[in-house]
């Protein structure tokens, strides 16, 4: 069974057991819900929302947070000695889904 779900603007889908690198949701232990499921499948139907499915839950367990790689951004003009770099990390959320159920 796997489900496709809805975190920080970014669609993933998920099994039960597989861990995810997520955007930071505010809590960094403990049990996480997601509410917003846009499909579920298991062997024998799939089910699509409008947008969400209700009745569908997918649970996850925080394993920790992190940083993720630095992003660079880099402005150049040529000939006119413009330079500018400027570096991101994005934290990130590790989380291992523990329950897919409909």
């Amino acid at each position: 069974m796997y489900a496709i779900i809805e975190t920080g603007n970014k669609q993933y889908k998920v099994q039960t057991g597989d861990i995810i690198n997520i955007e930071l949701l505010g809590q960094n232990e403990g049990e996480v819900k997601f509410d917003k499921v846009l499909l579920v499948s298991n062997e024998t139907k799939i089910e699509v929302g409008t947008p969400y499915v209700s009745s569908a839950k997918v649970l996850g367990k925080v394993l920790g947070s992190f940083q993720g790689d630095k992003v660079i951004n880099y402005k150049y003009k040529s000939k006119s000695n413009y330079h500018r770099k400027k570096g991101h990390r994005q934290n990130l959320l590790k989380v291992e889904i523990t329950e897919v159920s409909l």
